[in-house]
């Protein structure tokens, strides 16, 4: 097995955590089986006879949110961390059994890294080279389209938030369609290297930062939560699994630059919409804060020089060097994907401002005589087409280099442009296809894993340029088979993500999430510290 560079201190630092959590979960699952086996129940120990004897009420029960996992009424009295890491390292039985699930999270989770590093770091696997046919590429995606049409339409009678009716303008069955069917083309992009789709792929980038503007003005102007559980929750989503791959593959960040962009303009409608909070009611207000928006953006993108100045002191975590393009500077990535969509979430926010008016002006549409709404929508579609086709003849058809000068201002066009084509009817917005939608929930998941056990870079920090090849000499069946277990791990990262945020994020408890985050930092530091010392030792 030929495994590519040497190992790092990061690589043993996870190791040195993982590995014990893992025997831990392994004797806890050996545990609650001699616990409910009838078999072993008479040759029990002390302590499982006394843990077989507790009667926990009901009402003293706790759902951990989304991960379906359950506390005992005893986690009321928990002991401190420091207590708790004692029991771990002790293998105390009482506390490896009411924490076995959490155990077989982090091991699932720790197994699954495991493998991304077998895959796309060792010669256990082999690879293959890229090829793009445009015919079995169009095949492939339409004949998707059909199978999630024939066997996941479905129809939605949400209610809105405004109006209490069901307009379902802009839906979150909508938008999570929306991001399935541009995640699935912007994968068999990467896999097949279908450059010639380059410029759509920038188009549904700039949809996902949109997104992001969109969906998290709406939760923080309706919501009005900007606690600090909350904001830790959506940090851990977007950089808890992309940070453990940035560790165990020796990555840098940026790598996976669709993870620091979203967290970038999360933290700012964040920042637009937390300060000041009081007065997001007021109209002139939030014009005023939305204009401060673009001011930023102008300063720091716009005028040459201040940019540099700007992120030089995050560089370490922002910059990187493609192995392939090692004379450019490390700022040069984060500069060239930020600078792309860097106005588009702003967009994103002034939609989903306008959004109960705009939901307001179509629900008396959809009241009016049948002559004047068949015409209002018929001038939609219309003018739709037209500044589509506009945009698609003389924006989108540019070589790549030029098409990128123009994207960040004309990125919202087409946007536009669907949004107003999916949204024309009633019917239209009742239905989704959910096979899409399911596939938009996990969207971050397989942006992420498709580098490591879809396709294949051999080297740290190196773009995906040969695919992962489980059948080699037959690329049809290893598409099947590689895409298979690939879209099988990325659901299961995105549910164990979820699990863990659960456990170690409390939704009400703040200093007991401070504690975490120091204990956590503590631990780390000291693990890291062990981990730089064994790997100075030669061997």
């Amino acid at each position: 097995m030929v495994v590519s560079g040497p190992v790092t201190a990061g690589q043993v630092s996870f190791l040195l955590g993982v590995i014990p959590v893992i025997v831990a979960w392994i004797y806890s699952e050996w545990l609650e089986y001699k616990k409910s086996s009838p078999l072993l129940k008479v040759h029990s120990d002390n302590n499982l006879a006394e843990l077989e004897n507790e009667t926990v009420k009901e009402d003293d029960r706790a759902v951990l949110l989304e991960g379906g996992l359950t506390k005992s009424a005893s986690a009321k009295y928990t002991s401190s961390i420091k207590t708790n890491l004692i029991r771990f390292l002790t293998m105390d039985d009482s506390f490896l059994l009411e924490n076995r699930l959490t155990l077989r999270a982090m091991s699932e989770f720790g197994g699954i890294l495991f493998y991304f590093y077998i895959c796309d770091r060792t010669s256990l696997i082999a690879e293959s080279t890229k090829s793009y046919n445009r015919d079995l590429f169009i095949f492939l995606y339409i004949l998707l389209i059909i199978v999630s049409a024939m066997t996941s339409l479905k129809k939605h009678n949400d209610k809105s938030a405004f109006s209490g009716k069901a307009v379902l303008y802009l839906n979150r069955h909508q938008t999570e369609e929306w991001k399935g069917w541009m995640q699935v083309l912007f994968l068999l992009y990467h896999y097949f290297a279908a450059t010639e789709i380059y410029n759509a792929i920038r188009v549904f980038i700039a949809a996902y930062v949109w997104m992001t503007g969109f969906g998290n003005f709406s939760y923080y102007y309706i919501r009005k939560d900007f606690s600090v559980a909350r904001f830790a929750q959506m940090m851990w989503r977007l950089n808890f699994f992309v940070a453990f791959c940035c560790i165990v593959l020796n990555n840098d960040y940026m790598l996976y630059y669709i993870c620091p962009m979203h967290t970038l303009f999360t933290l700012m409608v964040y920042g637009a919409l937390g300060i000041g909070s009081n007065y997001n009611e007021i109209r002139s207000v939030m014009i005023m804060k939305i204009l401060a928006c673009f001011l930023v953006v102008i300063l720091i993108w716009e005028i040459p020089g201040v940019f540099e100045i700007f992120w030089l002191p995050l560089a370490f975590l922002l910059g990187y060097t493609d192995p392939a393009k090692p004379d450019l500077p490390r700022l040069h990535e984060w500069h060239f994907r930020s600078g792309l969509d860097r106005y588009i979430w702003i967009i994103g926010m002034i939609y989903a401002y306008c959004h109960p008016n705009i939901e307001k002006w179509m629900e008396k549409l959809e009241e009016s005589e049948t002559k004047r709404r068949r015409t209002i929508k018929t001038c939609i579609v219309t003018v739709s087409l037209f500044v589509g086709y506009l945009w698609f003849e003389y924006i989108y058809k540019m070589d790549k280099v030029t098409y990128n000068k123009f994207h960040p201002y004309t990125s919202w066009i087409p946007i536009t442009v669907y949004i107003c084509l999916r949204n024309f009817t009633q019917h239209l917005r009742n239905y989704s296809l959910t096979l899409f939608a399911w596939l938009g929930k996990v969207t971050l998941e397989t942006y992420i894993s498709q580098f490591h056990i879809w396709l294949r870079s051999s080297i740290p920090n190196g773009q995906p340029k040969w695919l992962l090849s489980f059948i080699p000499n037959y690329p049809m069946l290893n598409f099947m088979l590689t895409t298979a277990v690939y879209v099988l791990i990325s659901y299961r990262l995105f549910e164990l993500t979820n699990t863990l945020k659960s456990v170690f994020i409390p939704t009400k408890d703040n200093r007991k999430l401070l504690h975490n985050f120091l204990a956590g930092a503590a631990l780390s530091v000291c693990i890291y510290f062990i981990s730089f010392i064994l790997v100075q030792i030669p061997l």
